[in-house]
């Protein structure tokens, strides 16, 4: 059932393994613990004047006495590469549409997915950040000569969203929040459950952008089976379904890869105009 989850793989190349791992680290280095011709502190005093330490002095042509070490220099060449690698596996250059006639609206991390059916407006919020959960291990040990790029798992990005019901000319909210169970991730089902869950619903007002605490909120875990049943049935005929569901990890994946790269494109100049 959960097919598309698996939609952007993030293949490293050879040279560049492992950047996540790797980047706050390297970001954390200092200078002092960089090896260097000099060691550093050292200063060599030549009649009254103090010759600072190589690390010290402005590089290069532009005098800005910013740093520009070695380091940084192998970090923009290790970030140049890895560009390029997800650049040539990155699967949309666009993002993917929806079906059932779906408009899009994106500020930076957070997407909006919004429709009108017969007098209600259906809004669909959810945000990359934090959105790849771990790897599912099935215990299987890769075979003998297989290639290590087949060895390494995909990324798909799996969001909560929030449903938003309003009638029009209500002052009311209906919302429903709405996960992928944890268990059921990078599984394949043979049955047609559910491929997401209702965790949390609760009527907020109109006027307001965030959920309040001190409107009474129904948590599903103690649900009855057939009016949760019935909150499915519900999503389902306002088009919020297991294609609905589908899609939306297809269009998040694709939306976090974009955000990926990009941000690798930002580090990139930080690194590079310091």
């Amino acid at each position: 059932m959960l097919q598309l989850l698996s939609c952007v793989p993030r293949t490293l190349g050879t040279a560049v393994a492992g950047l996540r791992a790797a980047a706050p680290s390297l970001l954390l280095l200092q200078p002092a613990f960089r090896p260097s011709a000099r060691p550093f502190g050292l200063l060599s005093v030549h009649t009254g004047s103090v010759q600072l330490p190589g690390l010290l002095r402005p590089r290069g042509p532009c005098g800005c006495g910013g740093l520009h070490t070695e380091g940084d220099k192998a970090f923009v060449e290790f970030l140049s590469d890895e560009i390029k690698e997800e650049k040539k596996i990155q699967k949309y250059k666009s993002l993917p549409k929806m079906s059932g006639g779906w408009e899009l609206e994106v500020n930076g991390t957070e997407a909006k997915l919004m429709r009108k059916v017969a007098g209600e407006k259906i809004t669909v919020t959810f945000n990359i950040n934090n959105s790849i959960p771990p790897p599912y291990d099935g215990g299987e040990e890769p075979s003998e000569g297989q290639k290590v790029e087949e060895q390494e798992p995909e990324l798909t990005s799996i969001p909560n969203f929030v449903v938003e019901v309003v009638k029009d000319g209500s002052d009311k909210a209906l919302m429903l929040d709405c996960h992928y169970p944890e268990d059921e991730i990078g599984q394949e089902e043979e049955d047609q459950s559910d491929i997401f869950s209702i965790k949390e619903v609760s009527f907020q007002s109109t006027s307001d952008s965030d959920w309040k605490d001190t409107n009474y909120t129904l948590n599903t875990d103690s649900l009855d089976w057939a009016l949760y049943d019935h909150l499915m049935d519900f999503l389902a005929d306002r088009g919020v379904d297991n294609t609905f569901a589908d899609e939306l990890v297809e269009l998040s994946t694709a939306l976090e890869h974009q955000e990926y790269i990009t941000f690798l494109e930002d580090l990139k100049g930080f690194v590079k105009s310091q």
